[in-house]
Protein backbone atom coordinates (compact mmCIF):
# COMPACT_ATOMS: atom_id res chain seq x y z
CA UNK A 1 0.00 0.00 0.00
CA UNK A 2 1.31 3.67 -0.83
CA UNK A 3 0.14 7.00 0.43
CA UNK A 4 -2.06 8.47 -2.35
CA UNK A 5 -5.13 10.34 -2.15
CA UNK A 6 -8.44 9.32 -1.71
CA UNK A 7 -12.14 10.91 -0.90
CA UNK A 8 -14.30 9.78 1.45
CA UNK A 9 -17.82 10.05 1.65
CA UNK A 10 -18.66 10.95 5.19
CA UNK A 11 -21.99 9.38 6.46
CA UNK A 12 -21.01 9.30 10.23
CA UNK A 13 -19.71 13.05 10.72
CA UNK A 14 -17.96 14.28 14.05
CA UNK A 15 -20.50 14.76 16.77
CA UNK A 16 -22.88 12.08 15.42
CA UNK A 17 -24.01 9.16 16.96
CA UNK A 18 -22.77 5.40 15.80
CA UNK A 19 -26.68 4.17 14.21
CA UNK A 20 -26.74 1.02 16.14
CA UNK A 21 -24.80 1.70 19.54
CA UNK A 22 -26.05 5.51 20.62
CA UNK A 23 -23.78 5.96 22.91
CA UNK A 24 -21.06 6.27 20.81
CA UNK A 25 -20.52 10.05 19.61
CA UNK A 26 -17.71 10.10 16.79
CA UNK A 27 -15.15 12.53 17.87
CA UNK A 28 -13.39 12.79 13.97
CA UNK A 29 -15.57 12.02 10.65
CA UNK A 30 -15.87 8.83 9.90
CA UNK A 31 -16.83 7.31 6.29
CA UNK A 32 -16.02 5.20 3.74
CA UNK A 33 -13.77 5.11 0.05
CA UNK A 34 -16.46 4.30 -2.87
CA UNK A 35 -15.65 2.09 -5.51
CA UNK A 36 -12.98 0.37 -3.19
CA UNK A 37 -14.20 -3.13 -1.67
CA UNK A 38 -12.44 -4.15 2.29
CA UNK A 39 -12.53 -7.33 3.34
CA UNK A 40 -16.06 -7.53 4.14
CA UNK A 41 -17.42 -7.08 0.73
CA UNK A 42 -18.31 -3.53 1.61
CA UNK A 43 -16.97 -0.03 0.62
CA UNK A 44 -13.59 0.38 2.23
CA UNK A 45 -14.43 2.52 6.02
CA UNK A 46 -12.47 5.29 6.73
CA UNK A 47 -11.45 8.11 9.55
CA UNK A 48 -10.71 11.07 8.51
CA UNK A 49 -8.08 13.20 11.06
CA UNK A 50 -7.57 16.38 11.19
CA UNK A 51 -10.97 18.10 10.32
CA UNK A 52 -12.61 19.57 13.41
CA UNK A 53 -16.27 19.99 12.03
CA UNK A 54 -18.39 17.93 10.61
CA UNK A 55 -18.12 17.15 6.41
CA UNK A 56 -19.67 15.21 3.90
CA UNK A 57 -16.65 14.58 2.30
CA UNK A 58 -13.10 14.77 2.39
CA UNK A 59 -10.25 14.83 -0.17
CA UNK A 60 -6.91 13.55 1.93
CA UNK A 61 -4.12 11.47 2.30
CA UNK A 62 -4.08 7.58 3.19
CA UNK A 63 -1.52 7.64 5.97
CA UNK A 64 -2.18 4.52 7.73
CA UNK A 65 -4.00 1.18 7.87
CA UNK A 66 -5.60 0.22 11.20
CA UNK A 67 -5.44 -3.37 10.51
CA UNK A 68 -8.05 -5.66 13.17
CA UNK A 69 -6.84 -8.88 13.92
CA UNK A 70 -10.20 -10.11 15.07
CA UNK A 71 -11.86 -8.38 11.94
CA UNK A 72 -12.34 -9.03 8.30
CA UNK A 73 -11.87 -5.52 7.33
CA UNK A 74 -9.20 -2.84 8.15
CA UNK A 75 -9.82 0.86 8.50
CA UNK A 76 -7.73 3.59 6.26
CA UNK A 77 -6.80 6.41 8.44
CA UNK A 78 -6.91 9.63 5.95
CA UNK A 79 -5.45 13.45 6.76
CA UNK A 80 -5.28 16.59 5.14
CA UNK A 81 -1.95 16.81 2.60
CA UNK A 82 1.33 17.55 4.80
CA UNK A 83 -0.34 16.21 8.13
CA UNK A 84 1.71 14.37 10.07
CA UNK A 85 0.04 11.71 12.77
CA UNK A 86 1.97 9.62 14.62
CA UNK A 87 0.94 5.69 15.38
CA UNK A 88 -0.15 6.26 19.04
CA UNK A 89 -2.02 9.69 18.15
CA UNK A 90 -3.93 7.78 15.78
CA UNK A 91 -4.59 4.92 18.47
CA UNK A 92 -5.65 7.69 21.16
CA UNK A 93 -8.20 9.34 17.87
CA UNK A 94 -9.71 6.04 17.02
CA UNK A 95 -10.01 4.68 20.16
CA UNK A 96 -13.21 4.87 20.65
CA UNK A 97 -14.11 2.23 18.19
CA UNK A 98 -10.86 0.13 17.65
CA UNK A 99 -10.82 -0.40 21.56
CA UNK A 100 -13.07 -3.25 20.78
CA UNK A 101 -10.76 -4.91 18.08
CA UNK A 102 -7.47 -6.56 18.62
CA UNK A 103 -5.46 -3.85 15.90
CA UNK A 104 -2.58 -3.04 14.88
CA UNK A 105 -1.33 0.03 12.92
CA UNK A 106 0.32 0.29 9.32
CA UNK A 107 1.92 3.64 8.59
CA UNK A 108 2.20 4.36 4.52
Amino acid sequence: MQRRTVEVTVDRPLGSRHPEHPDMIYPVNYGFVKGILSGDGEEQDAYVLGVDHPVEAFAGTLIAVIHRRDDEEDKWVVAPAGAVYGKEEIRRLTWFAEQYFDTWIEMI
